[in-house]
């Protein structure tokens, strides 16, 4: 025989009050409850308790205000959607609410006044989390932008990679008459001018060869290296371009892997970067350049597609850089320098530089409060 169960009473479906309270009591996706015409709570469901954290002991007899921030508690907000909902015959909006915790959520809310004939006699109120959909929407938004920026930069660049490969032409044209011209002439008159022609024809090469960087046109010689032995045998160089008016400091994590990148590019990529702080600082100042070790994923990757980098930061303290400037300061030619203080290449070149060798740069900046430039480069696989 089977077992002598006690089973629960059939639920009467034709008791319409208690199918609802069955409904109410079953849903935890939706805070569902009542008011009475003063906005205190008079019945919690389970959803309440998941969403808001509150027990039902906790909760009914008080008023729904302390759900509400306190900035809007403050300016009335809560009497005012009461009123709205009174009025209009419904209430609903997305805002921040509290939880019994302290933290905030982004709660999508439905008010709907209650009437006993021409008396008002309370509200049913409704309350969904969306938080999660709101942080999704925000990552969706932010991994558009960066897709914009990196299919601008990536049109700029084929359009420079074209230019800078007919400027590289001309180039050696000239390069070569003017070392023809110098194994001609003994005249002093012309050399002068010859070797004034050449070191302009070799800045018109460094130039070409940033363009070409940017571009991702310009062939790397890559080798597995350790960041900072390179940087601390740059050092000198690197203080000569910082100037005696400005404090260079390294702050090196030990033990980094290896990264295998181009010397020559890494080395110009540094240089240009410290070359931007000392500029920022006219009257002297701070230039921090420090290595680490960090977890990140590429721009155009998902979140969840992280690896190894090895980053190196140049920070400063200078003037920083205009809000509407930063995202275009990867730009060739675009620079916020005066006329005839730079060429708008040293950081297209530190960008370009990056993502040939597999990582990526950040920027972060405020008007008179420093600029932080990071150059993320991926960790040798098979060191």
């Amino acid at each position: 025989m089977p077992p002598n169960h006690n089973p629960a009473p059939p639920v009467d479906l034709a008791d319409e009050p208690r199918q609802f309270a069955l409904l109410v009591n079953s849903v935890t996706d939706y805070a569902i409850y009542m008011l009475d015409a003063n906005g205190y709570v008079r019945t919690w469901n389970p959803g309440g308790i998941r969403i808001k954290g509150y027990q039902p002991e906790q909760v009914i007899g008080t008023h729904f205000s302390r759900f509400y921030t306190d900035e809007e508690a403050g300016a009335g907000v809560p009497l005012r959607n009461l009123q709205t909902a009174a009025a209009e015959g419904r209430f609903s909006a997305e805002g921040w609410r509290v939880r019994q915790d302290g933290t905030r959520f982004l709660a999508s809310v439905v008010i709907d006044p209650i009437w006993n004939g021409s008396e008002l006699i309370g509200f049913a109120k409704i309350t969904r989390d969306i938080t999660e959909r709101f942080e999704s929407e925000q990552r969706l938004q932010a991994a558009q932008v960066a897709l914009m920026e990196s299919q601008k930069l990536e049109a700029i660049g084929l359009l420079t990679l074209g230019l800078a490969h007919d400027f590289n032409n001309l180039l050696t044209v000239v390069v070569n008459s003017l070392d023809v011209i110098g194994g001609r002439t003994q005249d002093p008159r012309i050399t002068r001018l010859l070797e004034t022609a050449m070191r302009a024809s070799d800045r018109g090469v460094l130039l070409t060869r940033q363009l070409l960087t940017f571009g991702r046109g310009q062939v790397l010689i890559a080798e597995a290296l350790d960041l900072n032995a390179l940087i601390v045998a740059n050092r000198e160089l690197l203080g000569r371009a910082a100037t005696d008016l400005m404090q260079l400091t390294l702050d090196l994590a030990p033990a980094l892997p290896m990264v295998e990148i181009d010397r020559s590019q890494f080395e110009a990529a540094i240089l240009n970067l410290v070359s931007n702080s000392r500029d920022a600082m006219a009257h002297g100042g701070h230039i921090r350049l420090s290595t680490s070790l960090k977890r990140a994923h590429l721009p155009a990757e998902a979140p969840q597609q992280e690896r190894l980098f090895v980053c190196t930061e140049v920070a400063d303290n200078g003037c920083g850089i205009a809000t509407e400037h930063q995202a275009r300061v990867f730009e060739p030619f675009f620079t916020t320098k005066d006329v005839g203080r730079g060429s708008g290449l040293g950081l297209s070149q530190v960008f370009g530089f990056a993502s040939q060798s597999g990582g990526f740069t950040e920027l972060h900046s405020l008007p008179d409060g420093g600029t932080t430039v990071s150059i993320y480069l991926p960790v040798c696989e098979n060191p």
